[in-house]
């Protein structure tokens, strides 16, 4: 009886804590090259994923954000794509809140939810984009908000608008293909461009400092998934050097390139990848 009981209740918590696995359109890489001028341009917010699928909000791999029922209350019943988000500069205080089983009442009233397509719409984005404006506007949810998408003529201008983006604090642009009907995986309908590249490998050991770094942390050795090393030393705080990300854990850093055997050049830490997962 007690078995029964158990199998009962994980499956309830399991009722609880997923939804069905969004079909969403992923980013490719901006590379020179493309015409521009057939893109919207919005900027890439650093905030986490969010499918709205009419009663909750889902992450990329189903697992249902705990949003209070307040906070959605007079969302749309038509599925959304979006970004929830809390400020520049505020992912991992926006990942602590989110990842909570638990809701802060005060914790999410930080937080909004930003929209930029219509996963369910068999319109074209330029054609979505008014649509979702109409929602937006209709629902007059204090906590649903458009993200704002413009067009530049060329790629100087683009890179003009992303430099400025930078400049206030964000982290780079999304470019979405004014044409484009809305379909799941990664494509090239959908592009991102920041102004540096950022990866993920996994701690294989540690490297002591030298100098003012003398029994801290100097640099980790870290594994690529091709199985490459190599040294990442630089954007660490000094509480990270005193309690390093754990050997086997994985991280996410920033490079400007790769050299001929495919090294990423000038490799800084980022953070120890969080999934709310």
């Amino acid at each position: 009886m007690r078995m029964v009981l158990l199998i009962l209740l994980l499956s309830f918590n399991s009722l609880l804590c997923y939804a069905d696995t969004p079909a969403l359109t992923l980013a490719k890489t901006y590379k020179p090259g493309v015409d521009v001028s057939q893109y919207w341009v919005s900027e890439k917010l650093d905030g986490v994923r969010a499918y709205w699928n009419g009663q909750q909000l889902v992450s990329r791999q189903g697992n249902i954000y705990p949003a209070p029922a307040w906070f959605t209350q007079s969302f749309p019943k038509q599925a959304l794509d979006g970004e929830l988000w809390l400020a520049r500069g505020q992912f991992q205080s926006l990942l602590s809140i989110v990842r909570k089983k638990q809701a802060i009442d005060e914790e999410w009233r930080k937080i909004a939810y930003y929209v930029f397509d219509l996963p369910t719409s068999s319109q074209v984005f330029t054609e979505r984009l008014t649509a979702l404006q109409f929602l937006v506007v209709q629902s007059e949810s204090p906590y649903l908000h458009f993200v704002k998408q413009y067009q530049v003529a060329d790629e100087p201008a683009l890179m003009v608008a992303l430099k400025q983006v930078v400049v206030d604090g964000g982290e780079g642009l999304m470019l979405h293909r004014g044409e484009a009907v809305y379909h799941a995986g990664r494509n090239a309908d959908l592009l991102k461009l920041k102004p540096y590249y950022d990866a993920e490998a996994r701690v294989v050991s540690y490297i002591e400092g030298k100098g003012k770094f003398t029994g801290l942390l100097g640099s980790v050795l870290v594994e690529m998934a091709d199985g490459k090393q190599f040294k990442i030393g630089s954007g660490f705080s000094l509480k990270q050097r005193q309690n390093p990300p754990a050997i086997g854990a994985v991280i996410t850093y920033r490079y400007h390139g790769k050299t001929e055997k495919g090294i990423p050049r000038f490799a800084s830490f980022l953070r120890i990848r969080e999934s709310v997962d």
